[in-house]
């Protein structure tokens, strides 16, 4: 799809509201680039502490050039998160990207993350039977075995091992796999093409892992067609809505899709950067070994202060006033997810690993009606893969300096691309 300009994306230094109507930060300093890369994997990037200071508003410019308004307020995030006339439907003409990669997906939704409602709704109902509370605790047992398998594996190799792809990345494919009904013997595929998805900076590439993924989620579908149903969430949804024809199969395939990508990426993501954060604070770590009931509040906090999913993005459907400023229609809206989980008017002194404090209200899930879907089976998972690797692997530590330890760039999922450690 040929992306089409859209003068509302470009900066606008006139106020139309009057001397007496609500002001116009468009008028301040000249607008941040974003995204822009950490400089520690656990801190938001150092250009953005000037955003602080001008909560909970700012400009921000895109890569291709546009300016956008960026959130930077918690509760301004939260109250436009849940207002409905921002639209996630990424196929609107001037709808904001942040990368080529985002750009070059945009002439399809994504299922969930990127429809409105009532559609949204629709789908949402289809699936959420399978990611509540209860059912998450229902699956610990399974996540705990999976977790331990990990840990005997690398325990059997013996020190050193890198993190991520030894545990950190197939425990929460296995967890995913095994809930959705895809088969895990695939798994390096579908890695690989969630890996180009989310950091390609090439349009071609990206657009080649989307079709291969969803030519392999459709013969999956299409085999299930054919094959009495399991207990699987892929099996309840091919059985009970695509042969009955509420759904049909670009649709299935569009969820599978989000459900399998979204489901490894980010709680891998969460564990290899988790365990990074609390071996660079040994009086934290040292605490959560002795206190392993602190385990629940560590996770919201850790979720809160990485922040790995930094930069939901919207667009303005209508005039929006927020803290004296109009956002106006056809608008991009960025939420700056690491900014926002710092905000000192929520969190006293937040750029502290505290998990005294009560985060649960952090915006690392999002918040309204995208809220994240698996967020109750994140939260179980990181659970039970940080508690075991503290209690299994007493003398976890860094196999290199500080340093040396790469992280991925801004314009993704934040998290750690290795993680060298020993025992």
């Amino acid at each position: 799809m040929t992306d089409t300009t859209d003068t509302t994306d470009t900066i606008n230094t006139t106020d139309t509201t009057g001397a007496t109507g609500p002001t116009d930060v468009r008028r301040g300093p000249a607008p941040v680039a974003f995204p822009q890369d950490r400089t520690c994997p656990y801190q938001p990037p150092a250009a953005y502490d000037s955003l602080r200071d001008s909560r909970p508003l700012a400009r921000v410019t895109l890569y291709d050039g546009r300016v956008a308004w960026l959130v930077t307020g918690h509760e301004a995030a939260r109250d436009l998160l849940a207002d409905p006339r921002l639209s996630t439907d990424r196929t609107r003409p001037g709808y904001p990207a942040t990368s080529p990669r985002f750009k070059a997906l945009r002439d399809r939704r994504a299922a969930l993350l990127n429809v409105d409602d009532p559609e949204h709704h629709v789908q949402r109902r289809l699936l959420v039977a399978n990611f509540t509370l209860k059912r998450a605790t229902a699956l610990r047992p399974a996540i705990q075995r999976i977790v331990d398998e990990r840990i005997d594996a690398m325990l059997a190799q013996g020190p050193p091992a890198e993190l991520v792809n030894a545990f950190a990345l197939p425990v929460p494919s296995t967890v995913i796999c095994e809930l959705l009904g895809v088969p895990y013997a695939d798994h390096e595929f579908f890695e690989e093409q969630s890996r180009r998805l989310l950091r390609s900076r090439v349009p071609e590439e990206v657009r080649l892992a989307r079709d291969r993924l969803d030519a392999y989620l459709g013969a999956l579908i299409d085999r299930k067609l054919t094959e009495p149903s399991g207990d699987r969430v892929l099996d309840a949804l091919v059985h009970e809505q695509v042969r009955e024809g509420a759904v049909d199969r670009e649709e299935a395939i569009a969820l599978a899709t989000i459900l399998l990508v979204a489901g490894h990426e980010t709680t891998a993501n969460m564990i290899s950067l988790g365990t990074y954060t609390l071996l660079r604070h040994p009086e934290r770590l040292a605490e959560l070994r002795a206190e392993p009931s602190r385990l629940p509040a560590a996770v919201e906090e850790l979720m809160r202060l990485l922040s790995i999913a930094d930069g939901l993005l919207r667009q303005a459907t209508e005039d929006i006033e927020v803290a004296g400023t109009t956002i106006r229609a056809g608008e991009g809206v960025v939420f700056a997810t690491s900014v926002i989980n710092r905000d000192e008017g929520a969190y006293p002194a937040p750029d502290t690993l505290d998990w005294h404090r009560s985060a649960r209200h952090h915006v690392a899930f999002g918040f309204g009606i995208h809220q994240c879907l698996g967020q109750n089976l994140a939260r179980a998972e990181l659970e039970i893969a940080l508690g075991a690797l503290l209690e299994r692997l007493p003398g976890l530590r860094l196999a290199v300096p500080a340093e040396e330890v790469r992280w991925k760039p801004g314009d993704t999922v934040q998290g750690m691309l290795e993680l060298p450690v020993t025992w």
